[in-house]
């Protein structure tokens, strides 16, 4: 990657993750909404505190920028990538729970559970993905009803039974959570953490496709390079795990290797699984190639997500 190239992936991963910011903080305000009753403080502080003051909001941008490849609004797939955001960060609420990988630490702070407590940590992770949808359903997102409930639809698959929660699943019953650990193939590796990991990323690239009602070829080129980039963000994050430390990455480091979870690093190998992330980046950028330099920051996208230390 040139210096212009990474400087401008940056300005605007910056720009976008500022906006997302700022809207995710009126999305959390305290004021009751039409339809609601109230906002009681103590749950409104713990869902304030998943959402707000952390994280590169790579989702949010990957909505941004391939919706920006169709000439989409920029508030309408800000506010969408925001709904996705939201319940990114009930995913993380809840992983974190005792019951799940009991971390304390989440971009550098205590985790929802212990600044406030575990009951309060899992409605706060209610609550998001409850407003997830609520958001993603709004007229602003985009004016067609249909585009609308296609998103609620995608974003519903890819959180469910068969995308994020099914593969949180997974990797429990691959820690032998339920039953005598076994090793897993490669392939049931790739297909766990398609499902906890890559279908939110994949999505990301989809509802900007969606949005800017990209034709069905388009629509599978982002989709190609959604699948690329999520199974690269795993590998990296495996890699982080095992070579990082928790004042660099904000949360426990080597977590994954002592409890043993089936991931493609120790599948593979630490060199094998840097190979395979070469091979993803070249995957993600060659699914671009149709649009040209229109997407020189979405294949900056794919080489920073390779490539990040936290």
């Amino acid at each position: 990657m040139d210096t212009r190239s990474i400087h401008d992936f940056g300005s605007r991963l910056a720009a976008v993750a500022g906006e997302a910011e700022g809207l995710l903080a009126r999305l959390l305000d305290d004021a009751a909404l039409n339809g609601e009753t109230a906002r009681p403080p103590r749950l409104l502080a713990a869902m304030q505190h998943a959402v707000l003051g952390g994280g590169k909001r790579l989702r949010p941008f990957l909505v941004v920028e391939t919706a920006a490849l169709f000439g989409a609004g920029r508030a309408g797939a800000l506010l969408a990538g925001c709904a996705l955001e939201l319940l990114h960060c009930y995913s993380l609420v809840h992983d974190d729970l005792p019951a799940m990988d009991n971390d304390d630490l989440r971009r550098g702070r205590p985790t929802v559970h212990k600044a406030f407590d575990d009951a309060t940590a899992i409605l706060a992770g209610d609550a998001l993905l409850t407003l997830a949808f609520d958001v993603m359903a709004r007229a602003d997102v985009h004016p067609d009803p249909a585009v609308r409930v296609t998103l609620v639809l995608e974003l519903a698959r890819a959180a469910g039974i068969g995308g994020m929660a099914g593969g949180q699943m997974l990797d429990l019953a691959a820690e032998g959570r339920f039953e005598d650990k076994r090793a897993l193939t490669t392939e049931e590796i790739e297909m766990l953490q398609a499902m906890k990991t890559g279908a939110l990323l994949r999505f990301a690239c989809r509802a900007g496709a969606i949005l800017g009602e990209a034709d069905d070829d388009a629509l599978a080129r982002l989709d190609r390079f959604g699948v690329a980039i999520g199974q690269a963000f795993q590998i990296a994050d495996d890699l982080l795990d095992l070579e990082g430390d928790a004042a660099t990455l904000g949360k426990a480091a080597g977590k994954d290797a002592a409890a043993g979870k089936a991931t493609l690093v120790a599948a593979i190998g630490a060199d094998g699984a840097r190979a395979r992330l070469d091979a993803l980046v070249n995957d993600a950028e060659d699914a671009l190639a149709p649009f040209a330099a229109k997407a020189d920051t979405l294949r900056a996208a794919a080489r920073f997500i390779a490539a990040r230390r936290r």
